[in-house]
């Protein structure tokens, strides 16, 4: 053996050692075993396939043997950019609005709202004359309408498409203007007879020809259905030629489960489906910008890699949670490939290594590609690559390097990709920044940050690189380790184990799905970042659903639930961050919409910061976000006693959101009592006055606000006014069916199956109806009974949270097994549940439901909401035995205990605070004053060990 080569074993010798010390040290961590995703094939779709995260970079794994396919993201690449949100002169409408609610008039009351109360939208003011101006330019020319064009250089797509044609490869988030050509032969039969075409709807405009001749424009989304008279007609091919405008989003023929045709008018019988492939031509894909009340977040975008096709055998793909590494690996022709992919955070890159059993194998093509319109693909030098880009439809400028380093081989860049030849190992980095600095600052340079991070690369070994990234991951990871017992099936590749799950028991796949939720929050909420939004960090889509943005009327708080009861605080603090910019963006909002001091959040916001009711009055004008946020601040303080971030940054937000209220809520005439209004239930009844859930949060901040002023020893004049104030407002009511009523009037519909369950906010995640009420626990129990059990996936998540603080364990966790239920249905229809990587689907994907999954178990095993530390409160029967490491109670304290056959054996118990810790296990209680950072042992009948 050389010297350099013992040099090199020396090297990879001590890396081995420290990834094994960084992985299992055990004064720092718990190890934890089998905890990984894994295939015998490649994603065939965007849910098959495996995310890795750093915070800032997301990308989504395919793992193709020919070709493989990584999609990716950066975390402040939104369209839109810094503006106005609040409509002046909005708050000379409130009186009005309550004026109507007062008097039962919702229709009016919602009408008024939706013209004058709504937020400003982006391009409102100018949209009107610009779109006006572009139908007329697009009208202009309609020579494709005649029978006699020649189309035989079009394309084909195949319509309709429910989703749109954005579905279609190259249609990605056009919108504009496209001609769609089809033709069919007329039946002798047929001939001089008037016929109905019936196209389903058309999004938005279409303008439909036959032979030539205008038969019918329609501008809704009713369906379109043209008479075509008998003159029009001639014997053999006929034509049919649409032009369709679509300004934003779905553009095309979406009525997919109706296939268009032509129908005889006197005899229905008689009809002709036409071909599902039309000929197109993208006349103009540059329509005005629409109208939008927030920004959507974007798709960055994707490195291909391209290798010579070979025949594989042995084909494995997975994600391990232990050390957040992802793997492909197969045989072909005796040689053994194998790919790993992670995402550092230190080191700010996606790092992809390829390597072979066999050296001078590892030949392949990178290329770059990104949905935006706007982008330019460039060589920076001889081992770089680089994207550039500007977002459609907003003012953020994107960079991406993709950086090569080989051993052996050869490497040649040019703008059409980077081609590799022959190594014997390569590894790719990559990395990607925005022009975004906050959100009233764009100014900032991402070809400098990009060039940075890959200069800092420099001299250090990918093995290295990958120490550090493990390191670093694992200092999150390994504070809590769950073990609920194992069964064969932990052996199943992930997809099948999810569609065995139902039928068989599986208890390490509930860990599994615990642990995968605390791996998506470590790497889509990192400090520096920002907060995890409705797809975590992931998103592949132009148009994504609800602008993958930060819904803050469930969704958004849902993703931290899990976050301070299973050991991950520090990943809060992108969350807290965005707090601090809402509370002051939101004070505009308070001022123009409601003439009040303090600040409001309504129920959506997004990269800019937006604070206004948006899309609908029957749902947008929703008083509490902010409150709600609030909540999870003072959470914080409880979880971790850490008096400095209560008084630098909960405390001002706290007393801000406050303020607001104790302007805004106002005396009910009928009742006498303080009430919310105008406001809502969430997106469930319409415009109300006085809807439950509002009264309870309103509640909770108060509570909340005097406690930590009593905390930091201040503003006792401002407690008593809250303290006068929340004894009046209108209390929890029980209706005459049992139910805790969701408004102040017992109207609710027992029937109702709604998807939100807010009226249960004071169950979980809040504590204004706790056992001390038990009457109100009773009731809530029977909203849910009613409410029923099905669900999309973060809804039936929040009721496993519910049902475990209704001490219900079992229920509890029949709702989580529906959640790891087949997403994936044979019918082809998605439906709540698991895609096969695990992701919770609304449907379609939210992140949300992974979170709110994995708060829920702990649910079920440790509660500490109340004057006690409950241990194992709603343990389910089919988990009888298990054992949990650092799991987190409220006073600061870090728990561990076992339990076997339903029983409670041992319990550790640790102060991070000091002070006194009260425990409670069934019967059994035990007080006492816990020293700093000092950890007790007990057994199962809590005496000292």
């Amino acid at each position: 053996m050389s010297r350099k080569t013992k040099i090199s074993a020396i090297k990879t010798l001590i890396i081995a050692v420290t990834i094994a010390l960084a992985i299992s040290d055990p004064q720092l961590s718990f190890s934890q075993s089998n905890l990984r995703l894994w295939y015998q094939q490649p994603a065939v779709k965007w849910t098959d396939a495996l995310p890795i995260g750093n915070g800032a970079l997301g990308a989504m794994l395919f793992g193709g043997v020919d070709e493989d396919h990584i999609q990716f993201n950066e975390q402040t690449l939104w369209t839109g950019g810094p503006r106005a949100y609040a409509r002046a002169g909005a708050s000379k409408y409130l009186l009005i609005i309550r004026k109507l609610l007062t008097e039962g008039k919702q229709a009016e009351a919602e009408s008024i709202a939706q013209e004058h109360f709504m937020g400003m939208k982006s391009h409102e003011l100018t949209y009107m004359a610009d779109s006006i101006a572009w139908y007329k330019k697009m009208r202009l020319d309609t020579s494709a309408s005649a029978a006699e064009f020649d189309d035989s250089k079009w394309k084909t797509i195949i319509q309709p498409e429910a989703n749109g044609w954005e579905t279609f490869p190259g249609f990605e988030g056009l919108d504009g203007a496209v001609w769609l050509r089809n033709s069919f032969d007329l039946p002798a039969g047929m001939i001089g007879k008037d016929l109905e075409l019936d196209l389903g709807r058309v999004r938005d405009i279409d303008f439909t020809y036959v032979n030539g001749k205008l038969v019918g424009t329609t501008n809704n989304t009713t369906s379109r259905k043209y008479l075509i008279p008998a003159g029009l007609l001639h014997p053999g091919k006929n034509t049919i030629a649409i032009q369709v405008l679509n300004f934003y989003d779905k553009g095309g023929l979406t009525s997919a489960k109706e296939k268009p045709a032509i129908y005889q008018k006197d005899a229905l019988q008689n009809s002709i489906i036409l071909k599902p492939l039309w000929k197109y031509w993208v006349q103009n894909n540059q329509p005005p910008a629409y109208p939008r009340y927030n920004a959507d977040y974007q798709p960055f975008g994707d490195v291909y890699l391209q290798f010579p096709k070979q025949q594989v055998s042995n084909y494995t793909r997975d994600l391990d949670l232990n050390n957040a590494t992802a793997h492909v690996s197969y045989n072909a022709n005796g040689i053994t490939y194998s790919r790993e992919y992670f995402a550092s955070a230190p080191d700010h890159v996606i790092a992809i290594h390829l390597n072979a059993s066999k050296p001078g194998n590892i030949t392949f093509k990178a290329i770059l590609k990104t949905l935006q319109r706007a982008y330019n693909i460039y060589k920076v030098d001889n081992s770089t690559l680089a994207l550039s880009l500007k977002v459609n439809d907003g003012v953020l400028k994107g960079v991406s390097y993709l950086h090569a380093v080989v051993t052996g081989g050869k490497v040649d860049v040019d703008s059409n990709g980077i081609t590799i030849t022959n190594a014997n190992e390569a590894t790719l980095y990559l990395t990607a920044a925005t022009s975004f600095k906050n959100y009233h600052d764009v100014s900032g340079d991402p070809d400098g940050i990009c060039k940075s991070r890959i200069a800092k690369l420099t001299g250090k070994s990918y093995a290295a690189i990958k120490v550090v990234h493990i390191k670093d991951y694992t200092s999150y990871f390994n504070r809590f380790a769950i073990n609920l017992g194992n069964t064969a099936n932990d052996t199943l590749p992930t997809d099948k184990r999810i569609l065995a799950f139902n039928n068989t028991a599986d208890p390490a796949l509930i860990t599994l799905y615990v642990q995968y939720g605390r791996y998506l929050l470590i790497s889509s909420s990192r400090t520096g970042g920002q907060p995890a939004n409705l797809q975590g960090l992931w998103n592949d889509l132009l148009t994504p659903p609800w602008g993958s943005k930060f819904t803050t009327n469930i969704n958004l708080e849902m993703n931290y639930w899990p976050a301070e009861e299973l050991n991950l605080s520090a990943c809060s603090e992108p969350f807290f961050n965005m707090v601090d910019d809402l509370a002051q963006a939101g004070k505009a909002t308070a001022k123009e919409h409601y003439d009040a001091p303090g600040w409001v959040l309504h129920h959506n916001t997004d990269l800019w910061r937006g604070t206004v009711p948006v899309n609908s009055s029957t749902h947008g004008i929703w008083v509490s976000g902010g409150a709600w946020l609030c909540h999870q601040l003072w959470e914080h303080y409880l979880f971790t006693k850490d008096k400095v971030f209560l008084r630098n940054k909960a405390y001002p937000d706290m007393k801000g959101a406050a303020e607001f209220f104790v302007h805004f809520l106002t005396k009910d005439p009928k009742t006498g009592y303080l009430i919310s209004t105008p406001s809502n239930s969430p997106e469930h009844g319409g415009l109300v006055a006085g809807p439950t859930m509002d009264h309870q949060i309103i509640r909770d901040l108060f509570k909340n606000t005097i406690q930590a002023a009593t905390v930091l020893g201040i503003d006792h004049k401002f407690s008593d006014t809250l303290k006068t104030m929340y004894a009046q407002i209108a209390p929890n009511k029980i209706g005459s069916h049992g139910q805790l009523q969701e408004w102040m009037e017992d109207k609710d519909d027992t029937a109702d199956t709604h998807r939100h369950v807010s009226h249960m906010w004071g169950i979980y995640p809040g504590t204004d109806i706790t056992w001390d009420t038990p009457e109100l626990m009773k009731a809530g129990r029977q909203s849910l009974i009613y409410r029923g059990d099905e669900g999309t996936g973060w809804s039936i998540a929040w009721k496993v949270n519910l049902w475990a603080r209704l001490k219900d364990g079992d229920h509890a966790m029949r709702l989580f097994d529906m959640l790891l239920s087949p997403a994936d249905v044979s019918t082809g229809k998605e439906k709540g549940g698991v895609y096969h990587n695990l992701f919770d689907a609304h449907p379609p994907f939210q992140i949300d439901g992974n979170f709110g999954g994995a708060a829920g178990l702990a649910e079920m095993l440790l509660q500490s909401q109340g004057n006690a530390i409950e241990i194992l409160p709603a343990l389910p029967s089919a988990l009888p035995d298990g054992s949990v490491k650092g799991i987190c109670a409220r006073g600061g304290f870090v728990l561990s205990f076992k339990w076997n056959k339903g029983q409670l054996t041992n319990v550790d118990v640790t102060s991070k605070a000091g002070g006194i810790c009260k425990l409670r296990y069934h019967d059994k209680v035990i007080v006492l004053n816990m020293q700093k950072n000092k950890t007790y042992h007990f057994n199962s009948f809590f005496k000292r060990v």
